[in-house]
């Protein structure tokens, strides 16, 4: 064996070598880009949860409960409901775009329909949906809204 034949060995030792830290190189940079988007998604994520945490506790703790409210009661804090019926269309439409994971819009849809179910909830909904005559479609389309009541006395 020559001396060019040992170095045109060596040379394919290091370039085979060189490819396995290259394919080792590119799968860690995939690795850590997927983990960043993951990182990102969750972030994401936990900024609509804090808003909905913002909205929730300016909701009369009897709605969360799923206790009856007067019509009164409900259209004193109309602006709050209005504000979580807005969070909710929003997480619709964003799930609808794939910008939420499949398990946290599980959760996401079961809490929205839940809560529409109580009925201070429900009677907002009527009540907000009735007048903001298209707006809210994504929302409308998970949950359609029941029929608002007239007011009493109204023909």
């Amino acid at each position: 064996m020559s001396v060019a034949d040992l170095l045109q060995g060596a040379s394919n030792v290091a370039t085979a070598i060189a490819a396995v830290f290259t394919a080792f190189g590119a799968w860690a940079a995939v690795r850590q880009l997927r983990l960043l988007e993951q990182q990102s998604v969750t972030s994401f994520e936990d900024g609509l949860v804090d808003e909905y945490r913002d909205i929730a506790k300016d909701l009369p703790l009897d709605a969360l409960l799923g206790l009856e409210m007067s019509a009164k009661d409900v259209a004193n804090v109309l602006p709050v409901f209005y504000r979580y019926f807005d969070l909710c269309n929003q997480q619709v439409f964003l799930h609808k775009q794939g910008r939420i994971r499949a398990d946290t819009w599980v959760l996401w849809k079961d809490g929205i329909e839940s809560n529409l179910r109580r009925p201070a909830f429900a009677r907002a909904w009527a009540e907000i949906s009735a007048r903001a005559i298209g707006d809210f479609d994504e929302l409308r389309a998970l949950c359609p809204p029941p029929q608002a009541t007239a007011p009493k006395g109204a023909a």
